[in-house]
């Protein structure tokens, strides 16, 4: 980002370090968060308008400049949203009198729902890898990745960069360093403990290890974020699963069948490690279905218009 008279360059640049030390954010947020910020210069230079200037009908005029350029309505929505932090922290600092953004809304984006595998589906993912014969190393490796990648619900950077160190199977808790180096604490189920305990102790050392993370490639080096793609992928045809899915798909499917379950939207917050409810609101479609069902199974009115399940809400009267 380079000095101009129009844009407080220095400030930025304090802002995004206050990013990274302060909050904690990870290098790549605060480096998409400098771009945004670098679109906002570039068009105060081309309107000969200072900073200072901003308010909302030259917020209008860089929104439309936006569209012009080719951005999304996504993109849109996050350089506003960028701006929105960067013009607030200005405020407190006493380089701006007010928030210019502090009432102008972003774009209406369209739900996007992250795409879900069912819990058969899942099963089937699961016992996907072949556990016997001469692939038997391999299988025993991968059916434990897997069955952690959705027991805890982990982005695939955490999954590859987890050491043997990180997993305390004797109290069932996986320890995870999520963005910005942040800690937390996920417990694991049985099944997972059995599997990751029989592959730390059976199968790794026949890897040869070279490197000191739980999942090793054939060469003892940890495995890359590539390579466990390109296994979900595989492994996604034999289960005959013809959704587009990723290592992701597990960390979004661990998050809705919580929430189908019972698990309240706080305690998933948590658990995948979101800083802020926002990421994890697009989960509440399911919160949605299952206070629907609550209410037409428990809801007097409800029962009385014939919208309980069958045998449901009999009994006692309320």
């Amino acid at each position: 980002m380079r000095t101009t008279e129009f844009f407080p360059v220095s400030l930025a640049l304090h802002w995004l370090e206050s990013l990274l030390t302060v909050r904690g954010l990870s290098r790549n947020t605060v480096a998409a968060y400098g771009q945004d910020l670098d679109t906002l210069r570039v068009f105060l230079e081309a309107a000969q308008k200072p900073f200072g200037d901003l308010d909302e009908e030259l917020l209008m005029l860089f929104a439309a400049w936006l569209r012009q350029r080719g951005d999304s309505s996504r993109t849109l929505a996050r350089r506003l949203s960028a701006l929105r932090q960067f013009c607030e922290w200005c405020t407190e600092e006493k380089a701006l009198d007010k928030n210019p953004l502090a009432l102008v809304d972003g774009p209406k984006l369209p739900a996007r729902l992250p795409e879900v595998l069912s819990r058969e589906e899942m099963q089937a993912m699961l016992d996907a890898p072949v556990v016997t014969g001469d692939k038997a190393k391999l299988g025993r490796r991968d059916r434990a990745m897997l069955e952690l990648l959705y027991a805890a619900g982990l982005r695939v950077s955490e999954l590859v960069s987890l050491r043997p160190l990180d997993l305390d199977l004797q109290a069932g808790i996986v320890r995870v360093f999520g963005k910005g180096g942040k800690e937390r604490l996920v417990p694991l189920h049985d099944r997972a403990v059995a599997l990751l305990g029989a592959y730390l102790r059976d199968t790794r050392p026949g890897f040869e290890p070279v490197d000191d993370e739980v999942f090793l490639n054939r060469s003892g080096r940890k495995l890359t974020r590539q390579g466990v793609w390109k296994l979900i992928k595989r492994y996604a045809l034999q289960a005959g699963i013809h959704k587009d899915i990723s290592p992701h798909t597990f960390r979004h499917s661990f998050a809705t069948h919580l929430l189908e379950g019972g698990a309240d939207l706080r305690s998933v917050q948590m658990l995948l490690g979101h800083a802020d409810m926002a990421a994890t609101e697009i989960y509440t479609h399911v919160q949605a279905r299952r206070l629907r069902r609550a209410h037409d199974l428990y809801h007097p009115r409800a029962r009385a218009a014939g919208h309980a399940p069958d045998g449901a809400g009999r009994g006692e009267g309320v």
